[in-house]
Parts: structure tokens; C-alpha cells; sequence
């Protein structure tokens, strides 16, 4: 779960003056290329990678941005969103129940306009949510209870 994003935050914080004491701005701004890379090194070299975010390292609601960098570091864009659903289903051993969609599994779906494969960037911006089988969000605006 190579988390690329929150590097990359902290490297993008490190550039902000005074937001880091100095030694630690400098060691910061060296982790974000350095994760994204090894990302990339891992997927070349067959190892197993689910999507994950470290979402309390930067502010909320920039989670999807997981979602670029790791095509960035060379990851196919398909690769990337198995690594969202079925591949971290598989590491939380909750495969029977989560990862894809299937009858019997819990219906927790997002949709996006257009196709992610065609860019990625898409999922950073969800057009519908599902939760549960309950439609939460439509087009942007709260539908669910």
C-alpha cells in the first residue's frame, strides 16, 4: 500500500516556508519522489499493491489523487483501480463480501462521467455514491438519508 499521495503532500508542504522546521523541510522534500518511485519499482517487480491513502497526513477529500500518482509511477490505469477494489478487498481478507460487484456483496459502488481508463483523473470527481445499496449522492447533490 505504497500511501504516494501523502508524500507527496508532505513534500508539496515542504516547499511552504516555515511550515517545517528546516532539517525536517529538507528530509521532506526528498520522501515524495522517492515513495512515487519505489511505487513504480514495486509494481515492475510483481509485488502485490492495494490503493491506500494515509488520508489524515493532508487535508480531507484528496484521497482520488492516490489515483494519478500511481499511473504516474507507471501502473496501468486498470491495475490501479483493481488495487482499489479487489486487490485491497484481498489484503483486508474481505474478499467474500467486498472488491467487486457481485450478488451477494455489499453494494458500496461510485460512478464517474466518462471512462477512468481513458484518464484517470476521473475519480477525483464522483458522480454518484452507493452505500449499502442506498444512493447517497447524485450528480453532486445529496440524495440519501
Amino acid at each position: 500500500v505504497p500511501t504516494i499521495i501523502a508524500g507527496k503532500y508532505v513534500e508539496e508542504m515542504a516547499n511552504v516556508p516555515g511550515y517545517y522546521p528546516a532539517q525536517i523541510a529538507a528530509k521532506a522534500k526528498q520522501v515524495g519522489p522517492i515513495i512515487q518511485s519505489t511505487a513504480g519499482k514495486a509494481y515492475k517487480a510483481g509485488v502485490k499493491i492495494a490503493f491506500g491513502t494515509d488520508a489524515a497526513v493532508y487535508p480531507h477529500g484528496r484521497n482520488a489523487g492516490e489515483f494519478a500518482y500511481m499511473v504516474e509511477a507507471g501502473m496501468p490505469p486498470m491495475f490501479v483501480l483493481q488495487a482499489a477494489t479487489t486487490h485491497a478487498a484481498e489484503l483486508l481478507k474481505k474478499s467474500k463480501d467486498l472488491g467487486s460487484i457481485e450478488a451477494g456483496k455489499l453494494a458500496d459502488v461510485i460512478a464517474v462521467d466518462g471512462n477512468p481508463l481513458d484518464d484517470i483523473k476521473r475519480m477525483q470527481k464522483v458522480a454518484f455514491v452507493m452505500k449499502d445499496g442506498v444512493v447517497y449522492r447524485q450528480d453532486g447533490h445529496s440524495t440519501g438519508p
